[in-house]
């Protein structure tokens, strides 16, 4: 029998429930660790059994090449599968319902999700432009250099075919592993959000790699304000839609301009592009947060929350609630 945690609980709360022991968000983070090194290490084991029987070329890695675009869907695919890996895990270990690591409906919220998007798409394109400006007006190299150089029509689609297909999974596995399992594991411990947010914002950045200082930071800075959201708005869809139109935008362009084989990441980001991504990233919190109080969000779960048994639907029964004005204060 799944269970679900009790009604008022905020979401990084939402592993606390009625069978939670000490040990379980523990085995659980080790589960999915395990897991998910299992799962890459068959799949680039494949790809590399694939390689050497078509005698392709190696790269500086010692791993074989198919070319850019094939390896950097190898690459996504490898970080999406985090994503089943997630459900799975809060599943088997943790004995809950799967949606509890979406929102605090226990399941995605699609409506919402898709205002999220709306609201980010032109913010990221806004912040694209405003990077290449600033980087302009301090004679440093824009955001497409050193490959600037349209790649074609025919490549292009086949990237953007590439990175629609599967940049959306990857962009959200790391949600569901970061300010999803991540924070709940913490919340199981702490009535206080915080904790759970600043360690799952620093393992964020971490995962992307040092940089240069200044790029780093802005992934802190990404994870604790996509962390805050999640725990203000009572579910993922707002940092996922964030992280979904941010690595469209940036791959597509690097599909566009020849960039999918670089090896550069946000943690190698200069200080302008950094600059002008906390004021997007600053913009896009505070729009969502008075959207999703104007729209009285709900952001606890409502007791109308059912415990899920075999054969029954863990689903809310009746109308959203009402938000919760209580934002990330700790509860009882």
């Amino acid at each position: 029998m799944l269970r679900t945690a009790p009604p008022g609980s905020p979401y990084h709360r939402l592993g606390r429930t009625d069978r939670h022991r000490w040990w379980k968000p523990i085995v659980g983070t080790l589960a999915l660790l395990t897991s998910a090194a299992v799962v890459m290490g068959l799949l680039f084991i494949v790809a590399a059994v694939v390689g050497e029987l078509a005698n392709r070329p190696y790269d500086a890695d010692g791993f074989p090449t198919f070319g850019p675009i094939p390896d950097t869907a190898l690459l996504v695919a490898s970080l999406a599968l985090l994503l089943p890996l997630v459900l799975g895990t809060v599943w088997l270990v943790q004995r809950r319902p799967a949606g509890t690591v979406s929102s605090v409906l226990g399941r995605l919220r699609w409506g919402w999700l898709g205002r999220c998007l709306l609201i980010a798409t032109p913010l990221i394109i806004v912040m694209l432009f405003g990077a290449n400006l600033l980087l302009g007006l301090t004679d440093e190299s824009s955001i497409l250099d050193p490959v600037a150089t349209w790649v074609g029509w025919p490549e292009f689609a086949a990237g953007l075919l590439m990175v629609l297909l599967l940049v959306p999974f990857q962009a959200a596995a790391e949600e569901y592993a970061f300010r999803g399992w991540l924070l709940q594991a913490v919340g199981a411990y702490l009535r206080t959000p915080w904790p759970g947010i600043a360690f799952q914002a620093v393992l964020f950045a971490a995962a992307h790699g040092w940089g240069s200082g200044w790029g780093f930071l802005d992934l802190v800075f990404m994870g604790v304000l996509l962390g805050w959201l999640t725990v203000r708005t009572g579910g993922l869809e707002a940092a996922i839609a964030l992280h979904v139109v941010n690595n469209l935008s940036a791959f597509t362009v690097a599909a566009a301009f020849g960039g999918l084989s670089a090896d550069e990441t946000m943690a190698d980001a200069p200080w302008q592009l950094v600059l002008v991504d906390v004021v997007a990233l600053s913009a896009y919190a505070l729009v969502i947060d008075r959207l999703a109080a104007r729209r009285g969000l709900a952001t606890v779960v409502p007791p109308a929350l059912v415990v899920a048994v075999p054969g029954e639907p863990s689903a809310l029964t009746g109308s959203e609630p009402q938000a919760s004005n209580a934002g990330v204060e700790s509860r009882g």
